[in-house]
């Protein structure tokens, strides 16, 4: 389908969809979109928790991609949602969220696919990648994290040298955290409470301070964070909190430290100079580890990237269709 250069491709609505039973009682919502005989893809959505939306469908040619989006554990359209406190989130890891794509890529009778996403999303990506790298035919990731420690620990304390006062106010939200290091686990405690203020209130500090991190930004519309929907912030809160608090199940480095099991695999990298919520030095060290993947940087962005982050995207993924 043709397109203007710097134009993401028009909407389209998917063919089929469903809910796949992942276990532990969680149903994890998908959908199907462009060709169904086209090169398959799977978008793997940001947060984690923030759910997928159907701009990410316009990155893709509908005559050339067979596109798979879906709804990780807890959020979205997939049950049961975090923003609900019943829900139990011993069951929702990133090793759940792993056996969750292979199960769908089997249900859908795909050998390898293209992994697209960005954010949290590259976390997901490369750890399923290392994983299963038979079954990946290649990767375009737009902000690069890979969910160390050490990043939890940029974003939620060292970027607050940037925005003091901001910072304060987050920190004030959990004045029972122990140390500044302390900070995330005490809110995933607030969004496992009982009491559904607390959890509001929880809920609205984490955004403010997730917004704030965006605010030199340029984007269009409502605050990324606090301008989404009610149930949808608390179920990013508590999944963000519950994963970061863990460091995301993963050991210290070990994405990066794994990149050799991606030899072979073409990959995209696309990172914005000045994204402050998560600094350019990760996707370097990665691109170095990763003797197949390109970086791109571009300069005046940052985590929300800009035209030139679409027309890179769209660049790769147009390139790879043909693959």
């Amino acid at each position: 389908m043709d397109r203007e250069p710097d134009a993401k491709y028009p909407p389209i609505e998917p063919y089929d969809q469903g809910m796949l039973d992942v276990g532990d009682g969680n149903l994890v919502h998908w959908e199907v979109c462009g060709n169904p005989d086209g090169k398959p893809a799977l978008v793997v959505h940001g947060g984690p928790g923030s759910g997928c939306g159907a701009h990410a469908r316009q990155y893709f040619d509908p005559d050339r991609y067979r596109v798979v989006l879906f709804d990780q554990r807890g959020c979205g359209r997939s049950t049961p949602h975090a923003s609900d406190p019943a829900a139990d989130m011993r069951h929702n890891t990133t090793a759940h969220l792993i056996a969750d794509m292979e199960r769908l890529r089997v249900r859908l009778g795909i050998e390898k696919w293209l992994l697209y996403g960005g954010s949290w999303g590259s976390t997901l990506i490369l750890a399923y990648a290392e994983e299963h790298p038979e079954r990946v035919s290649e990767i375009v990731i737009p902000a690069v994290t890979t969910t160390r420690r050490s990043e939890i620990d940029w974003l939620y304390r060292g970027v607050g040298r940037i925005f003091p006062e901001a910072w304060d106010l987050f920190r004030a939200g959990v004045p029972e955290a122990a140390g500044d290091g302390g900070l995330v686990a005490a809110y995933a405690r607030r969004m496992e409470s009982p009491d559904a203020a607390v959890r509001a209130k929880a809920t609205a500090d984490w955004c403010a301070w997730e917004d704030a991190v965006l605010s030199q930004e340029t984007y269009s519309g409502p605050p990324p964070y606090s301008g989404r929907p009610g149930r949808a912030q608390q179920a990013l809160v508590r999944i963000c909190s519950h994963y970061f608090s863990h460091g995301a199940w993963l050991e210290e480095g070990q994405l990066i430290r794994n990149a050799g099991r991606l030899a072979g695999i073409p990959g995209v990298l696309v990172h914005g100079r000045f994204d402050l919520g998560g600094p350019l030095i990760t996707a370097w060290e990665l691109s170095k580890a990763w003797p197949d993947a390109e970086l791109t940087v571009i300069d005046g962005t940052g985590h929300l990237g800009g035209p030139a982050t679409t027309r890179t995207v769209l660049e790769a993924l147009d390139r790879f269709a043909a693959q």
